[in-house]
Parts: structure tokens; sequence; C-alpha cells
């Protein structure tokens, strides 16, 4: 399976989606969530408004490049934040065959124009949206929970896992104990199809590397 920090390594909440965060996730092979915004005719990063002080999509891919390698790619996971980005993302993604990526998170309407241009797109799918949208047409899901205790079991990880790649969402980034979630996951963990977006990318690959009963 693969580990991917969560708006990048951050070690305080200032560093979220900064260079630091993402070159620290970087050093450590891990791959790395963030979001996608348009700011003055260009995409830029940012989860919230962006101001001028946000790195570029190109710089970002430019950064991810220096990383990553055609035999140990990192892996994206780009969240769109904003509609109409989809001729830009593809030209900036199609520069660069040494890092591999996946798109999510736009709005239905949009997420169409991403598969019809042959984009990488995972669908949505959490105890909220039980009906993931595109899930044939997808190339994978971004499995979500958004209460307290998970919904989401081995035999549902399984049977995804049997169609699709799978993107789960560590239980932390809502605030929650991720402990229920991993040793779920623990057994899927040689599942090359397995990913997970989490704020403890490191205590992530120590907890996956160990071999349990």
């Amino acid at each position: 399976m693969k580990i991917l920090s969560h708006r990048g390594y951050w070690k305080s909440v200032e560093e979220k989606n900064s260079r630091l965060a993402f070159e620290r996730s970087f050093k450590l092979g891990f791959g790395t969530e963030t979001d996608l915004r348009d700011y003055n005719g260009e995409i830029v990063i940012s989860h919230d408004m962006p101001t001028e002080n946000e790195m570029t999509l190109t710089q970002f891919l430019d950064l991810a490049s220096d990383y990553s390698t055609a035999s140990f790619p990192l892996t994206l996971a780009l969240n769109i934040k904003a509609d109409g980005l989809h001729k830009e993302v593809s030209t900036n993604l199609t520069r660069f065959n040494n890092i591999n990526y996946f798109l999510f998170d736009m709005s239905v309407p949009d997420m169409r124009i991403y598969i019809q241009n042959g984009l990488t797109t995972y669908t949505r799918y959490s105890d909220v949206e039980q009906h993931p949208v595109y899930f044939e047409e997808a190339d994978g899901v971004w499995l979500d929970n958004f209460s307290k205790d998970t919904w989401i079991k081995q035999e549902i990880l399984s049977e995804l896992l049997s169609k699709k790649k799978v993107c789960v969402v560590s239980a932390e980034l809502h605030n929650n104990n991720p402990e229920d979630l991993w040793n779920i996951m623990h057994p899927l963990r040689d599942n090359g199809n397995l990913s997970l977006c989490t704020d403890k990318p490191e205590e992530a690959f120590i907890f996956f590397g160990k071999d349990y009963e």
C-alpha cells in the first residue's frame, strides 16, 4: 500500500500545503494530497480562498518531479476545489512521466469532463455518500468516513479493491482516532491498489510495516 501525506507532511498547522511540508514528505518517499484552485489565471495550491502567496501547480509539480523517479514514482492526490480547471491541469500533468496522480472531489458535472478527457479520476464513497457517482467510469475510490465510528469494514475494502484502486481517508483528518481503521486496513497492506491519506505518515509507515497475527 501507499502512504500519502495530507497537505504535505506538516508539523504545525501553518505548514499545511507549504513547500516545506511537501519537501519533507517527498524526501521520506511519501506522496501527498493537496488542493487546487485558480487565482489570477493560474492554478495554485490552496485549500481555502487563495491570496497572492500560494505555490503554483507548476512549481508544485516541478518540486515533486525532483523527488520522483520512473522506478519509484510519487503519487499525488489532487483535490479539485474549483470548476473549469481540467485543461490547465491536463497540460501541467502531461509534462511529467515520472509522477503518478489522481484527481478527486470536483463537482459532478466537472467530474464527467475529467473522465471524458482521460484524466485519472477517483469517485467519492463515504458514510454520507453511499452511491458513488461514475463508479464504473472512475479509476478509483476516495473512501471517507465522517462519523466517529467507522463504517468501513475489511469486507468493503476487499470488495472495492477487487474492482478499483482505493485511497482511504485516515480518521484523524476528521479529528477521530485512526487506530480502529488502521487495524481494519492492516491485513490488506500488501495490496498495491490501496493507499492511505494521513496526517501521520511516519506513524503509518511504522504501523503498516509491522506483522500482526
